[in-house]
């Protein structure tokens, strides 16, 4: 069922962003935000410390209650107006800010590490808390019509929401940002080339975003690496990636080990492209 509007589908396609779009209930948003307690009473801690960026990369492998969120049809359905009807999830992350933290992310793109080809990612983040201005929304640049990739280092960034610590590291022109204030339950819509930076949260309650990257099955990656994909919609007639089964229970043991080998080799991949781009920039 189509979702976007026809204008919308070209303001995307011009900005690289779309919001807000509405998803879920208050109360269905809740819940989701509820599950994170879940998963650190399994691990013994929070989901905040750097060291468990394990359990904030793709939840929907081993938690059925986001298999489910990831193919929920209010965000597929949007995501099959800019992608068409065969899709994957190639990976899925909390994006979580404690109130008061210092936790940022710097001018970045998705696709820098990401080594998908072609550049069609889109990243539907989903607000499972209010995500204002003052608790740290994603801030947005225009492509403009014309995007493209710009220079990165990983520069592994003290307090940085992303892995590398990534940030563009030429001069980028910053008229015009935009901040991409979300209510609990809806959610946005970024390109992989899209340039978003986001603050700390200077709000009393804790900022959780779920971030949802989707790909059509003509998507493949750069390396060498074999990762696996979750099919939510079509078919996948390309074979680039394995197809995981969906867990039948929270935590069961074999999505628990699909879930840790699928980590460790999508580290792997990564590191690579870290490599391929400094290369690539030489």
């Amino acid at each position: 069922m189509k979702k976007l509007t026809t204008q919308a589908v070209d303001r995307y396609r011009h900005d690289g962003f779309l919001f807000p779009v509405p998803a879920l209930s208050a109360d269905e948003a809740a819940a989701y935000f509820a599950l994170l307690g879940d998963i650190e009473t399994h691990i013994g801690s929070s989901l905040s410390r750097k060291d468990n960026g394990q359990w904030r990369s793709c939840a929907h492998v081993y938690l059925p209650q986001f298999d489910q969120l990831v193919r929920d049809p209010r965000i597929v359905d949007a995501i099959e107006d800019l992608l068409g009807p065969d899709l994957l999830v190639y990976t899925s992350t909390f994006f979580i800010k404690d109130p008061g933290a210092p936790t940022f992310a710097a001018w970045h793109q998705d696709a820098t590490y990401f080594g998908l080809r072609p550049h069609e990612h889109v990243t539907a983040w989903v607000a499972l808390s209010d995500a204002g201005t003052v608790a740290g929304c994603m801030e947005v640049l225009s492509s403009r019509g014309a995007p493209r990739q710009f220079h990165h280092a990983a520069a592994r960034l003290e307090h940085s929401i992303n892995g590398a610590g990534q940030t563009i590291v030429e001069k980028i022109d910053e008229t015009g940002a935009v901040p991409m204030a979300l209510k609990a339950g809806e959610f946005s819509l970024h390109h992989t080339l899209c340039v978003h930076r986001s603050a700390p949260n200077a709000a009393a309650h804790r900022r959780v975003g779920f971030g949802i990257s989707y790909i059509p099955t003509r998507c493949r990656l750069e390396t060498a690496h074999r990762l696996g994909a979750v099919l939510v919609r079509g078919e996948d007639r390309y074979g680039h990636f394995d197809l995981l089964p969906r867990p039948q229970s929270p935590f069961e043991p074999a999505a628990l080990q699909r879930h840790a080998e699928g980590y460790q080799r999508y580290r792997a991949h990564y590191r690579e492209e870290e490599q391929r781009h400094e290369a690539m920039f030489a």
